[in-house]
């Protein structure tokens, strides 16, 4: 299909996106994306999650892990269901329906390096917790129920 103008090379911005592997570490970051994913085979699922880093260092690189919630692996489903309980833990989420509840979470990652000859070096995501190493608040407790009904607010008492 033709374009409607003619690019030259020469006027085109060159790139200055590094993908080398950030430096092992804790970093923070915010959790900008978290979709659920079939895995390769179709017998599992996991949450693919993007890490924008806010900090110390490196801010505005981008992380990616994944979390296994369901794979016919158990030790690879424990894995990654113990990680999404300490992701919730640190950005403060008592219960989890929807992926998207997790963006926007604010929480510090630590950070690893995967080496690979065949894919190149790459972070691995290896653990998490609450900002600045401390703990997320404590949830707030629910609400006590009774089994008495509230009485209709048009229904004089």
């Amino acid at each position: 299909m033709l374009l409607d103008e003619t690019f030259d090379v020469a006027a085109l911005p060159v790139s200055d996106r590094n993908f080398e592997p950030l430096p092992a570490g804790w970093y923070d970051a915010t959790i900008t994306n978290a979709e659920i994913m079939a895995t390769k085979m179709g017998t599992g699922k996991y949450i693919k999650v993007r890490y924008d880093i806010n900090g110390p260092t490196h801010q505005g690189r981008v992380v990616f892990g994944n979390l296994n919630v369901r794979n016919p692996n158990p030790k690879a489903e424990e894995i990654g269901r113990q990680q999404l309980g300490e992701i919730m833990r640190a950005i403060g989420l008592t219960s989890l329906k929807d992926t998207d509840q997790m963006i926007g979470g604010n929480l510090s990652i630590k950070l690893d390096i995967r080496i690979s000859e065949q894919y190149g070096n790459s972070n691995e995501v290896k653990a998490f917790r609450a900002m600045h190493g401390g703990s997320a608040p404590a949830p707030k407790p629910a609400a006590a129920t009774t089994n008495v009904k509230a009485s209709p607010p048009w229904i004089k008492k």
